[in-house]
C-alpha cells in the first residue's frame, strides 16, 4: 500500500472516530439522568447487603424509594437505629427509634421432643417435603422440618438447625425476613428483641393430637390465659397467642404451662 493510500485510511478513522465522539458526547447531554445526590448518599449510607428485607429491591431501590419520601429513613431492618440516624442527616429530618426485631421459630420440635412416622431419605429441603405424605416425617404436620432451608438462605449466618429444629441467633439475626419467606411451615416471625414471652408452637390441633406429636407442644388448654395478670395472652383454634404489647414480662404463663411451650 502507498503511504498516500495509508494516509487516507488514518484521516478516515480519525473522521469517524470524531464523528463517532461528536454522537456520543451530544447523546449524554441529551438523555441526561439527573442524580438525586440525596439518593447517591443514602446509598452510600446503606449497609448493601441488597437483602430485600425493606421491601424494596436492594439498597437502591429503598435508596431511591427514601429520597422521595416514599419509605421511612429508618426502613432498613438490618442498617437499624444507626443507618436511621445517618440518613435522618441526609434527609434533614429526625429519625424515629424503631423497635428492633429478630425471627423467632415458633417450634421445639427437636429430635427428642417429636416423634416420627416414617424415616425420610431425599433431598434435604423443607420446600420439597409438601410433596412427601404427611409433609415431612415428624408427626407434627405443623412443626420445624430441621433441613435447614431457611438456613442457607440466611446471609448472615443467624439461623441453625440444632438436634432437628432451626434456631435463631439473636445477635446476629437482622430481620430481613429471607427465612420467613422460604418457611413452607410458616413458623418463623419477626418478634421483638426484648420480647419476654414466646409460644414455641404453631400446632392447630386438638390437644390430644399434639400430645401423641410432641412433649411440648401447646395444647390449647387455655391455662397460660386465665392466670395472665395483664390478659396479654388469647387462644385461637388451639394455640395460645402472646400480645407483646401488653405482656409485661411476669413469666407465669411460663410457669404454669403444663407443656413448657412458652420459653
Amino acid at each position: 500500500m502507498s503511504i498516500t493510500g495509508i494516509m487516507i485510511a488514518a484521516a478516515m478513522v480519525g473522521i469517524l472516530g470524531l464523528m463517532m465522539g461528536l454522537f456520543l458526547g451530544i447523546a449524554a447531554i441529551k438523555f441526561k439522568v439527573e442524580v438525586n445526590e440525596k439518593e447517591i448518599k443514602i446509598g452510600e449510607a446503606l449497609p448493601g447487603n441488597n437483602c430485600g428485607g425493606c421491601g424494596f429491591p436492594g439498597c437502591s431501590g429503598l435508596a431511591a424509594a427514601i429520597a422521595k419520601g416514599e419509605a421511612a429513613v429508618n426502613a432498613c431492618p438490618v442498617g437499624g437505629d444507626a443507618v436511621g440516624k445517618k440518613i435522618a442527616e441526609i434527609m434533614g429530618v429526625e429519625a424515629e427509634s424503631g423497635t428492633r426485631m429478630t425471627a423467632f421459630v415458633h417450634c421445639q420440635g427437636d429430635c427428642e421432643k417429636t416423634s416420627k412416622d416414617y424415616e425420610y431419605y431425599g433431598i434435604e429441603d423443607c420446600r420439597m417435603l409438601q410433596f412427601v405424605p404427611n409433609g415431612g416425617a415428624k408427626s407434627c404436620n405443623y412443626g420445624c422440618l430441621g433441613y435447614g432451608t431457611c438456613a442457607k438462605v440466611c446471609p448472615f449466618d443467624a439461623i441453625h438447625v440444632l438436634n432437628g429444629v432451626a434456631v435463631v441467633d439473636k445477635e446476629k439475626c437482622k430481620a430481613c425476613g429471607k427465612c420467613i419467606a422460604v418457611c413452607p411451615k410458616n413458623l418463623i416471625s419477626l418478634q421483638p428483641y426484648d420480647a419476654k414471652a414466646l409460644v414455641a408452637c404453631s400446632s392447630k390441633d386438638k390437644g390430644p393430637v399434639v400430645m401423641k406429636a410432641c412433649t411440648n407442644g401447646c395444647i390449647g388448654c387455655g391455662i397460660c390465659k386465665k392466670n395472665c395478670p395483664s390478659d396479654a395472652i388469647c387462644v385461637e383454634n388451639f394455640l395460645a397467642e402472646i400480645d407483646q404489647e401488653k405482656c409485661t414480662g411476669c413469666g407465669t404463663c411460663k410457669e404454669k404451662c403444663p407443656k413448657k411451650a412458652i420459653i
